[in-house]
């Protein structure tokens, strides 16, 4: 009796077809998809598959556990890797964009008229340089908010001045009202 899916392919020779299909989609994957999991499914169900022809299964019941597994297996990465989507993800600003928008600390006094430009600010454990955008003079120890990245340097801009709290009215004079 002659299967459905026969193909004209020897019954012997299944087992090694399906050996050969779960070794290649598993180099491929390996190598050309960087262990994406794209493949993997169909290289698992393809051994799946061979251990069936080994054992003599129908044609077709291989096909269907290559077919089906595959696909079920790959449903299941997709579903599993969902769950770690966005462990990994990097944070707005990589590299040096993350500083916009710090508050930094003046080390080194910036002045624009220096053509050097020494100046230099502390964000928490770096130091960078440092410019104004409007050429201002900043003291050292003044905080600054980073508004740009331009090449190696930080562009700032002074923060206000923090004004004291107003000091309590004195306490009224013992004994009653002056």
């Amino acid at each position: 009796m002659v299967g459905v899916l026969d193909l004209g392919i020897d019954l012997d020779a299944w087992p090694w077809i399906w050996l050969g299909l779960a070794v290649v989609f598993a180099l491929v994957e390996l190598t050309v998809l960087g262990g994406s999991f794209v493949l993997l499914p169909w290289a698992v169900s393809a051994f799946a598959a061979s251990l069936l022809a080994f054992y003599d299964v129908p044609v077709e019941i291989q096909w269907i556990v290559f077919v089906f597994g595959g696909a079920a297996l790959f449903a299941a990465f997709v579903r599993y890797g969902k769950k770690f989507v966005g462990d990994n993800e990097l944070p707005p600003g990589v590299g040096a964009d993350r500083v916009i928008g710090l508050t930094a600390i003046v080390t080194s006094p910036i002045e624009p008229d220096d053509t050097n430009r020494p100046g230099r600010v502390a964000i928490g454990s770096e130091t960078w340089g440092a410019i104004t955008a409007d050429d201002t003079v900043v003291a050292v120890g003044a905080k600054v908010r980073i508004t740009a990245v331009q090449g190696t340097r930080v562009v700032v801009e002074p923060l206000p001045a923090a004004t004291p709290p107003p000091s309590p009215p004195p306490p009224p004079p013992p004994g009653g009202t002056p």
